[in-house]
């Protein structure tokens, strides 16, 4: 059977794209989608990637009106919290951290998106 070797690509509605686009990149380093062919895409560390469908009801991404949460790989946690802090992010962090797999916090973007940072072990 051929298999997928990564995910390509996350495309989501947003009200104002520019804009949250911009606070992607300056608050966790993404780059804006290029816009032409010879400048290089965003590129991620290779990794593990998990790929977990969710029960409908799930509490975990916070409000039920989103259907979705990113979850980023970081490699310090704690630089990462204190950086998004001194931009006046809010940023909860998991009480019962660490866990087998790593550390976890959680934030929302400009627009109520649930991220989750992971730093794994």
């Amino acid at each position: 059977m051929e298999k997928v070797n990564g995910i390509g690509g996350f495309f989501f509605r947003a009200e104002d794209p520019e804009r949250l686009a911009a606070w992607y990149l300056e608050h966790l380093g993404i780059d804006r989608v290029p816009g032409d062919y010879e400048t290089p895409p965003w590129r991620q560390e290779a990794g593990a990637t998990v790929f977990a469908p969710f029960e409908k009801v799930t509490e975990y991404f916070g409000s039920r009106e989103k259907a979705y949460m990113l979850n980023f790989r970081v490699k310090d946690l704690d630089a990462m919290i204190a950086q998004l802090e001194a931009a006046g992010i809010e940023v909860r962090r998991d009480p019962d951290s660490p866990y087998p797999n790593g550390r976890f916090a959680w934030l929302n973007d400009p627009e109520g998106n649930p991220i989750e940072l992971w730093e794994p072990a």
